[in-house]
Formats: structure tokens, sequence, C-alpha cells
């Protein structure tokens, strides 16, 4: 229901943070998987979801990054469109602090073992390392195209 016509007709072009609402929604499958399986939904759970909450931002701010003109066109305010690039890298780094930090903490607090904070290691690194080279690429993209424009 919540990606139904709510989101895409009526939320998605609110605003830049458009897609931290949409996240929320989309984070809801952990919380009704583990219902299922469990009868109930607890700590383990919940932090799923704060996970994968934390995670859309980023995730799609960088593929707006790349869409930004696309986005543009059709009128979906993302935060590229509507702040800009340079506020959206920092955005998206902000968040994935803030992600690294919150896939950490529930092996710190024994909701989840050994075996997550490897593959989320592991994840991270895979993930991170090129998504940061990609960061950094667009980052002296901008600052190219902010220098070439004030060079006229």
């Amino acid at each position: 229901l919540s990606h139904g016509p709510g989101y895409p007709g009526y939320l998605k072009r609110r605003g830049p943070q458009n897609i931290v609402l949409g996240g929320a929604a989309g984070a809801v499958p952990p919380l009704v998987g583990y219902a299922a399986a469990t009868g109930s939904v607890a700590v383990p759970a919940i932090w799923l979801f704060a996970i994968v909450c934390l995670w859309t931002p980023p995730h799609f701010w960088a593929l707006a990054l790349l869409l930004k003109d696309h986005y543009a066109k059709a009128e979906v305010p993302m935060m590229p469109v509507g702040r800009g690039e340079r506020k959206t890298l920092r955005q998206i780094l902000g968040y994935t602090a803030i992600l690294v930090a919150a896939t950490v903490v529930p092996v710190a607090t024994g909701t989840f073992g050994l075996l997550y904070l490897g593959a989320a290691l592991v994840l991270f690194y895979g993930l991170f390392t090129p998504f940061w080279f990609g960061l950094r690429a667009l980052a002296w993209v901008a600052e190219f195209r902010s220098r070439r424009t004030r060079g006229r």
C-alpha cells in the first residue's frame, strides 16, 4: 500500500527528502518476514528495518546523481535536482557514516553475531570501495564543471 499511489503519485514529488520516506516503506519487508517466521516483531527485525532505512537514501541518491537530468525533466525533485550535487554528496557520506555505525551496533549489543559482522564487513568493503571512488569521480566532475562555468 505504501508504494501504491501514495509514494510515486504524491510523496515522491514533494521534495528532495522524498527517498527517506520511500526508504521507510521499502524497509518494511524485514519486519513482515520476521513476524511471519516468529509470530512477533523483536529487536533483530527492528535493526534490519533501521539498516535498510539508512541504506536506501545514499543508494538512491547515488543513482539519482547519474540520472539527474532525467529526474529534472520529469520534475521529480530528487536530492541532486533540488539541492545540487555537492549537497547530495555530503548527504550520501553522512547517511553512509550513520549506516556503518548502525550495522556494527547490533553486534556490539549481542543482537547479531560474528557471522553477521563478517558478512557486513565483506559487503561494506566490496560495495563501499567502488562507491567511494565513484563519489570522488563525481566530485571531480562537479568541480570541473563548476570551474569551466566560472571561466566563461
